[in-house]
């Protein structure tokens, strides 16, 4: 068969260079499923001299990246550049060049996604990102085709390795953040500033991303209630055990009454449940539909071969669509008419306390008091030995409150003479 697709990188780091060895690698094997050649033409980077551990052909890289987003001989633009900034103009203009495009890159797609749906949809192009939520593991695919035909409830990922790490490491060893995080650092499993992965932020743009290809409507990473993982301390996650739960560092996405939360926390969720099971740098995406019940996707999220994977499965999905003369444009509409968002204040959830108080007569009940002012039910109390400095730690789980209550119950609460530090606060997902 007479024909190819030819394939431009913006972008020659960990991800541009994997999608680079696929391409000439495995170059055979695409051959053979499409019946025609994904061929490299075009390869831009600022560093142009560094050893990637990929072989290109003569003339292959330079510095140009409008020799890859506006040049004649490209068909489609893989970005993996990241951010925000460059990578977003550059789309922009692939996609008013005509050519097709597939990113890597979560904080494109989370924070101007309706923009690049929009310039994609009038350029009458496709845009594929597989790649930027979970890595090798086929969420995207799954929520826009696999499960279209459902009414998607709820979306619950374990999304950034980086956390799942630290989390998965305190639990097995008792280590605190901080040597669990310089553990991490020390194997490649966290940047040197790590702060996106451990404040909470990778796993909201991520969860942006689900929650609007779920729910099929506008949303952005702004609109998702944040809290990183760097307070989460040996004991939480030890109490958490004691009460049938683990700790793992959650972007929540649901749908009730016709309206979305969206939310990134460390969260409890019951020690017998799949994504429980989730350890190291491991993702997984657990989907609850009307039709097909509970979907759960399990893999490897980051690295060079996994996001690669995708991105040329993308890029292989575009070529078939092409060459077989579909539409270009998104198989499934992409947004349906907005939704209201909910506000955080009006969540409901079940809570997870850990008070730290005098040891005296009557702070239990002077605790009680407070919550119940406020309708928020006690459903189990753990009171453990005085610790250093003569405190005593108080665990608490709740039965469902709402968010605000919860807020100002606290805030009162540590106004208590008998109550020393501020209350840790964890929510629990504990039923679908």
């Amino acid at each position: 068969m007479d024909r190819e697709m030819r394939v431009g990188i913006v972008g020659f780091g960990t991800v541009g260079a994997g999608v680079a060895d696929i391409l000439q690698g495995s170059a055979d094997l695409i051959r053979q499923r499409l019946g025609f050649p994904l061929r490299l033409v075009a390869v831009a980077d600022i560093d142009t001299e560094s050893d990637r551990g990929v072989r290109l052909p003569d003339g292959v890289l330079s510095s140009d990246a409008a020799r890859v987003v506006e040049g004649p001989d490209v068909d489609v633009v893989v970005e993996t550049i990241g951010g925000t900034g460059a990578a977003r103009e550059l789309v922009l203009r692939a996609l008013s060049a005509g050519k097709h495009v597939v990113t890597a890159n979560k904080a494109l797609i989370a924070t101007h996604g309706a923009e690049v749906f929009d310039r994609a949809a009038k350029a009458g192009v496709r845009l594929g990102f597989e790649a930027s939520v979970g890595g090798g593991i086929p969420i995207i695919k799954t929520l826009r085709e696999g499960l279209c035909a459902n009414r998607i409830t709820a979306v619950y990922g374990i999304i950034n390795g980086t956390t799942n790490y630290i989390l998965s490491e305190m639990a097995k060893t008792g280590r605190p953040f901080d040597e669990a995080l310089a553990d991490a650092k020390e194997r490649g499993y966290a940047e040197p500033d790590p702060s996106i992965d451990v404040d909470g932020h990778d796993t909201a743009h991520k969860t942006a991303i689900m929650a609007m290809l779920a729910f099929g409507t506008p949303i952005c990473a702004d609109d998702v209630y944040v809290e990183g993982i760097a307070d989460v301390r040996p004991e939480d996650i030890a109490y958490a055990a004691e009460f049938g739960y683990a700790i793992k560092m959650l972007g929540i996405a649901k749908e009730s009454d016709g309206r979305v939360e969206v939310r990134a926390h460390p969260t409890l969720i019951p020690a017998g449940h799949l994504l429980a099971s989730v350890d190291g740098v491991y993702n997984a995406a657990y989907i609850v539909g009307d039709r097909a019940g509970r979907v759960m996707l399990y893999g490897e999220g980051a690295g060079r071969g996994p996001a690669a994977s995708a991105v040329v499965a993308d890029l292989m999905d575009i070529a078939s669509d092409v060459a077989c003369g579909a539409s270009v444009g998104e198989r499934v509409p992409m947004l349906l008419p907005a939704k209201a968002l909910k506000p955080m204040s009006e969540v409901a959830s079940c809570y997870y306390f850990r008070f730290t108080t005098v040891d005296q007569p009557g702070v239990l009940g002077a605790i009680a008091a407070v919550l119940g002012r406020r309708g928020i039910s006690i459903a189990s109390v753990i009171q453990k030995a005085r610790a250093a400095g003569e405190t005593v730690p108080i665990i608490m789980l709740t039965h469902e409150a709402r968010e605000s209550e919860v807020r100002a119950a606290l805030a009162e609460i540590d106004a208590l003479d008998c109550v020393r530090n501020k209350t840790a606060l964890m929510r629990i997902e504990d039923h679908e």
